[in-house]
């Protein structure tokens, strides 16, 4: 497929990006900032800008292009470009930035007849990863049934997204999936990160506990683009296990006493529920700190 993704460069695109390359796909990384990988053609492109958006998605991405004997176009946009968090400009920057780039980006994309979208959604649309004080979910696991009613303005931006989303496919009848991605984790940063959060599973209270290693969100994105044919959808996007090392048990007993438990879950299974993108995707992380850190809890019954 020849893929626009946008946001390339960030800390899951730089990742994400050289993958769908891996797997025979042609891809353009929109942003501001180069990827210089070999495989990934750059395009810097201010996407809060309409006519910039437009303009590069109607255009070519390589100099071989111009042989064809016909422009070429785009077979499905991925859209992980974003202010990624709060903290890192204005509050009202980052929900302007990222609330106009999507729909410049849905409106480029529908309009030049683009019948697969992913984009960029987010844990944090539960409203517990970036809520002043402690806010606990209303229920465990955390499915995409769970109300989404946060109140920073990075989770905000992302509500605001996928009802644009929403809206862009009723409008089309394209396939647009929202991936709400838990805390994106590479894979050195098992080693550099992890041994605090076995240490003390405070430290993940806001994550839900859960985490997406890099490379099993090129797998997820992979499926989305493979699987056809579903509407609009959002799927949780984490790894199978949680990122810490107690039981199930312990983090209920721990941090969510009186939460309401839904299911019966296994001792290490993620509270963030990933059986949704599992049954229409196809989905099946791989990789878990476990490959390379020792669990200090294995073995215990």
């Amino acid at each position: 497929m020849r893929i626009f993704f946008t946001g390339g460069s960030g800390k899951a695109g730089k990742h994400v990006a050289p993958y769908l390359a891996e797997q025979g796909h042609q891809v353009t990384n929109a942003d501001l900032v180069p990827l210089g990988h070999p495989d990934v053609a750059d395009l810097r492109v201010d996407l809060t800008d309409a006519g910039e958006t437009y303009s590069a998605m109607a255009g070519l991405a390589t100099f071989d292009e111009l042989d064809l004997d016909e422009k070429p176009s785009y077979d499905a946009v991925v859209h992980f470009a974003a202010v990624p968090a709060i903290l890192l400009t204005s509050d009202a920057r980052t929900y302007a930035t990222n609330v106009l780039s999507t729909y410049n980006v849905l409106e480029a994309a529908t309009r030049l007849g683009v019948r697969k979208v992913i984009f960029a959604s987010s844990e944090t649309t539960y409203g517990v990863c970036f809520a002043q004080g402690e806010r606990r979910p209303l229920y465990v696991p955390v499915d995409e049934e769970h109300p989404t009613v946060p109140e920073d303005s990075y989770a905000m931006s992302k509500v605001a997204n996928e009802v644009t989303a929403r809206s862009f496919q009723a409008r089309t009848g394209a396939d647009v999936y929202g991936l709400r991605i838990n805390n994106v984790i590479e894979p050195h940063e098992y080693a550099e990160m992890f041994p605090a959060f076995l240490e003390d599973p405070a430290l993940r209270r806001r994550n839900i506990f859960a985490y997406i290693d890099t490379r099993d969100l090129g797998r997820m994105v992979q499926r989305g683009l493979e699987v056809d044919g579903l509407g609009y959808e959002v799927f949780n996007v984490a790894n199978a296990d949680m990122s810490v090392a107690v039981t199930t048990d312990e983090v209920r007993e721990r941090f969510y006493d009186g939460v309401e438990v839904r299911r019966e879950m296994g001792r290490d299974e993620t509270f963030y529920s990933i059986e949704k993108a599992r049954e229409l995707l196809g989905y099946e992380p791989q990789h878990s700190w476990r490959d390379v850190l020792a669990d200090p809890g294995a073995g215990a019954s």
